[in-house]
């Protein structure tokens, strides 16, 4: 148990990740892909649970490593309703709520499960961390002009307060005393608040700046005019506002790599729409910040696209009015959750518990 050694998993739609640490080195990581084929005989999500407990079985095996060398297995947290940023120990409750009442299906939901059955045959506990449904949101951002409609609070929490934390790590600082605009930077773009340790305000890809996949903020008119123009079912909007939004909408594309080769070779309609992505993130970025009265110490950016120089640059011209930037690229998953347990294993942070009446600390 002296190696502090961990076994993660982090289940996707269409591919099972598995990392073994030992402390904070990494010592393997593999991403093990599922093909429509694979899925297709099954019937919702969940029902996948047996055959990706079995490839991780598998994957285990494969690097010489076994269950009882392990002293925590870490999985992404799904959709069980509102939780607090942090750890939590995986119990039965949890996965219950999981399986049977998700907020929304996610591959992600199965993991909790996962994590606590190869637990159980180790002798040893399963935790999450900085699950999809982390909502911190004080209650006066969570008010929309329209009764009943509640500012959603779901973005990239894993990456983004990993981000944070690392960024308060470096410059010495307290994360509980710093408040730090965090925009994730990937095929969606969500942008969040940290401060008094907690994340306090998000701005969602669903109401935020466009990006690589999705539509972003919309005027409500013009979707509600689509909605019931005849020209579309409900899961053709929802796919073109999600999934084929953004610059896929423009260019058929949604890597940016191929866009800026675009903009290299001349192209001004694909620089304009970049450049207006930039913007419309950089706004958003000014948009969060009167949450913390305007008093911001850092904008970090984060996520894969934060590794485009180009558009970084093109943020912080536009934003860097509001406080210094610091660019932390990648979407560091596997890390954030192995950093997170860490923290509990060594008695920095204490596991938190999902019981029927809420959160117990």
């Amino acid at each position: 148990m002296e190696k502090e050694k961990l076994l993660i998993i982090n289940p996707g739609s269409t591919s099972t990740k598995i990392a073994v640490y030992e402390g904070d080195r990494e010592t393997w990581v593999e991403s093990i892909k599922h093909s429509l084929d694979d899925l297709k005989g099954f019937s919702c999500v969940y029902d996948q649970f047996d055959m990706r407990k079995e490839l991780i079985r598998q994957c285990l095996a494969r690097h010489g490593d076994t269950l009882d060398s392990l002293e925590a297995v870490v999985s992404r947290g799904g959709n069980m309703g509102a939780v607090q940023a942090g750890a939590y120990e995986v119990n039965d409750y949890m996965v219950d709520c999981l399986h049977y009442r998700p907020v929304d299906e996610h591959a992600a939901n199965m993991g909790a499960g996962i994590a606590l059955d190869l637990a159980r045959e180790a002798g040893i506990k399963a935790y999450i961390y900085d699950a999809l449904t982390v909502d911190e949101m004080l209650p006066i951002n969570t008010l929309t002009g329209l009764k009943g409609v509640r500012r959603p609070a779901r973005g990239h929490n894993l990456n983004t307060r990993a981000a944070a934390l690392k960024l308060c790590r470096d410059r010495g600082l307290p994360y509980e005393k710093t408040n730090i605009i965090v925009a994730h930077l990937g095929g969606g773009i969500t942008i969040n608040l940290h401060s008094g340790g907690k994340i306090v305000d998000i701005i969602m890809d669903e109401e935020g700046p466009f990006s690589p996949e999705r539509a972003g903020g919309m005027p409500v008119y013009a979707i509600v005019k689509m909605a019931y123009s005849g020209e579309y079912t409900k899961a053709e909007l929802m796919r073109c506002l999600q999934r084929k939004g953004g610059m896929i909408s423009y260019f058929n594309t949604a890597d940016m790599r191929e866009v800026e080769k675009m903009i290299d070779g001349g192209n001004e309609e694909a620089k304009l729409v970049f450049e207006a992505m930039a913007l419309a993130t950089a706004k958003n970025i000014a948009k969060i910040a009167p949450s913390a009265c305007g008093k911001v110490d850092y904008v970090v950016l984060t996520g894969g696209l934060a590794y485009s120089e180009r558009f970084t640059s093109l943020i912080e011209k536009s934003a860097g009015f509001i406080a210094p930037f610091a660019v932390l690229a990648g979407e560091n998953e596997m890390k954030s959750l192995a950093e997170g347990i860490l923290r509990v294993l060594r008695g920095e942070e204490t596991a938190k518990l999902l019981t029927p009446n809420g959160t117990v600390c």
